[in-house]
């Protein structure tokens, strides 16, 4: 089910976001939607991240390349 949401922006950001719905033929409900997913997404990731960061600390995993030799 959808429901609506009010949300209140600078004239500038409404602009762009005219702009990039007119440049990819799409709705702007469709746009927002999207990019509200992606924002949420990485706030998920990044909190997951940050949570799990001292356990990996701890076995010496402290670069991106670690954790992807360890997982290899």
């Amino acid at each position: 089910m959808n429901s609506n949401l009010t949300v209140r922006i600078p004239e500038h950001l409404k602009q762009q976001l005219q702009d990039l719905c007119a440049r990819q033929n799409r709705p702007l409900s469709d746009v927002v939607r999207d990019s509200l997913q992606r924002y949420l997404a990485i706030e998920k990731f990044q909190g997951l991240r940050r949570r799990t960061l001292p356990f990996a600390e701890a076995r010496g995993l402290l670069t991106d390349e670690d954790i992807f030799e360890a997982v290899s």
